[in-house]
């Protein structure tokens, strides 16, 4: 185990975005409907914002935003962008999410492991493998896990202080090879990401990926070029073939069961309550839901 949570684990470097419909664009239909009950777990557990998701173009990519509509439910159109978010007025129209929520990551992990120990949970920190551990298990170790036809996706992020920028909700800006996305974190404090590359290179963020989110942040507003680069962040996401992650269960030497939790993708916290859920239900109940794997 690495511990408490912090920067070694990809949650960590997390945009937090609760936003099923918006990710209906690229995903399968079993994140979209998994995902629409994350912000109401979430929400027992943390602080969850839940003002929407605003999805943008510019002009000359209009287009996207067409083709983005027609790929996802849940939205409307907005002609008069002021009255949602004055600072992007000049962008025109845009689609409006209402029903989409992001939190803070850092701060769910910290208030998850709270209630876990106020729940009598042990957290220990110590190395030991899945079989050498007497009944049942639960991996979610991310791609030290080693799982058959586990493959990772890099990511990279930055956080930025942008004390004249007023967002309110997750901001998405469409772009045919750089889309971004903008996720407030108060006090003029913004996340941008998220590069996606088929790489398992675990090195910081690249000098190609900095130049790209903040040459989208700055066609989004110009204001964005003063501003502070506060923290560079870049992990693997783990991820299957058809990106939509699994309970895969296997026995274990001593015959006990193994859950590995794995392939969350770029949907951690979207999909992890439903994936807890049934890992639960299997392991209470012999219960096999769609996420589960099991011979």
């Amino acid at each position: 185990r690495a511990g408490a949570p912090g920067a070694h684990g990809c949650s960590w470097w997390a945009g937090g975005m609760l936003a099923p419909f918006c990710e209906g664009a690229q995903a399968e239909p079993a994140i979209v409907a998994h995902g629409r009950t994350a912000a109401a777990f979430w929400s027992e557990v943390t602080a969850v914002t839940q003002r929407g998701t605003l999805v943008v173009a510019l002009q000359r990519d209009r287009g996207e935003l067409d083709r983005f509509a027609r790929r996802t439910g849940g939205h409307s159109r907005v002609n008069d962008l002021a009255a949602l978010e004055p600072d992007l007025a000049a962008h025109g129209s845009a689609l409006f999410f209402e029903g989409e929520a992001h939190l803070e990551p850092r701060r769910a992990l910290a208030d998850l492991t709270q209630a876990l120990a106020a729940r009598g949970v042990r957290i220990e920190q110590a190395e030991a493998a899945p079989d050498d551990i007497a009944g049942p298990v639960i991996d979610a170790r991310g791609m030290a896990a080693g799982l058959p036809g586990l493959r990772a996706v890099r990511g990279e992020m930055l956080v930025l202080r942008a004390p004249d920028m007023r967002l309110s909700r997750p901001v998405r800006l469409l772009h045919p090879r750089h889309p971004l996305y903008i996720v407030p974190r108060g006090d003029g404090v913004f996340m941008l990401g998220a590069t996606q590359v088929e790489s398992a290179d675990r090195r910081g963020v690249s000098a190609r990926a900095m130049l790209e989110l903040l040459s989208a942040a700055y066609a989004l507003d110009a204001r964005f070029a003063e501003a502070e680069v506060l923290e560079t962040g870049a992990d693997l996401r783990p991820a299957f073939a058809d990106n939509v992650p699994r309970v895969v269960v296997r026995a274990g030497s001593s015959n006990h069961p193994v859950l590995h939790l794995n392939g969350l993708f770029r949907h951690g916290y979207l999909m992890a309550p439903a994936l807890a859920r049934q890992a639960a239900g299997y392991l209470t109940n012999g219960v096999k839901e769609d996420l589960v794997h099991a011979d």
